[in-house]
């Protein structure tokens, strides 16, 4: 059984501000944040592992900045039976998902932009993402990791992160999805958080559970064609992408990107 492990930094038991998660500020808070994501990614590979697992690829999807950017993960605590790849792009990374894979472990997601009750929530960008929908459903990146995906039939088994994001994910993925919250919001930047220790015990139960049933979610499609809509917060930011061929200018802050499927609508926008 092939898994994918697709992780963030925001859904971490324990990570609450920015400074966690910000590797361009060089603040210590950052590499204490490290040490608290890699073991929170273990904690699913043991998970994958228990439940039959014989290639196990992580992804790192969090844009901390400058070099460590998609690069958060300390490679020499990594469990070895894993093996973790260093993107330039966001969602550039494919071939894992091109060979076939069985599965998708989504692991310490934050809920979208605009949640109330989400810890650190934002969609892509914490200042330049207003709104994502794909064919008028609201997505965060959830959504779209979920869609990347889909796009090669690899469904995603279980989401862990805050109360916020595995709502988020049940209601778009369905109720056969396993989810694991470490912590639940009492604001943007606070949470009452399960230790690291019970976080990383229930991580990997949950990732054990999810695969012992793979046929319990099926892969995400968004729908063909595909209409994928951003609304930014300022008219400056739609100037990095709106002369992309393929995405229209619908106002000053809103762009869009149609295409038959999924993948080439994201792709007009980002490659």
């Amino acid at each position: 059984m092939k898994v994918f492990i697709v992780s963030d930094m925001e859904g971490v038991a324990g990570i609450v501000k920015w400074a966690q998660t910000d590797g361009a500020a060089g603040d210590v808070a950052y590499h204490e944040g490290r040490k608290l994501y890699t073991e929170e990614i273990n904690a699913a590979v043991r998970g994958a592992k228990k439940a039959g697992a014989t290639e196990i690829v992580v992804m790192d999807c969090h844009g901390a900045g400058k070099h460590w950017s998609f690069n958060s993960l300390i490679p020499e605590q990594l469990d070895p039976d894993c093996e973790f790849v260093v993107q330039e792009e966001w969602t550039e990374y494919t071939d894992f998902l091109e060979r076939g894979c069985d599965a998708a472990l989504f692991v310490a997601m934050h809920a979208k932009a605009g949640t109330p009750d989400g810890v650190m929530s934002h969609t892509v960008s914490g200042q330049a993402w207003r709104e994502l929908q794909f064919n008028g459903t609201s997505v965060g990146e959830t959504g779209i990791n979920a869609a990347l995906c889909g796009a090669w039939g690899c469904p995603v088994l279980l989401v862990t992160g805050d109360d916020a994001v595995c709502r988020e994910a049940t209601e778009l993925l369905g109720t056969g999805l396993t989810t694991v919250s470490v912590k639940a919001g009492l604001g943007r930047f606070s949470a009452r958080n399960l230790t690291p220790a019970r976080a990383r015990e229930a991580i990997e139960a949950g990732a054990a559970q999810a695969l012992a049933n793979l046929n319990a979610v099926r892969p995400y499609d968004p729908g063909r064609p595909c209409e994928i809509r951003i609304a930014f917060t300022t008219p400056d930011r739609v100037v990095e992408y709106r002369n992309r061929r393929g995405v229209e200018q619908v106002d000053g802050l809103t762009l869009v990107s149609r295409a038959d499927d999924w993948w080439t609508a994201w792709s007009q926008f980002f490659f």
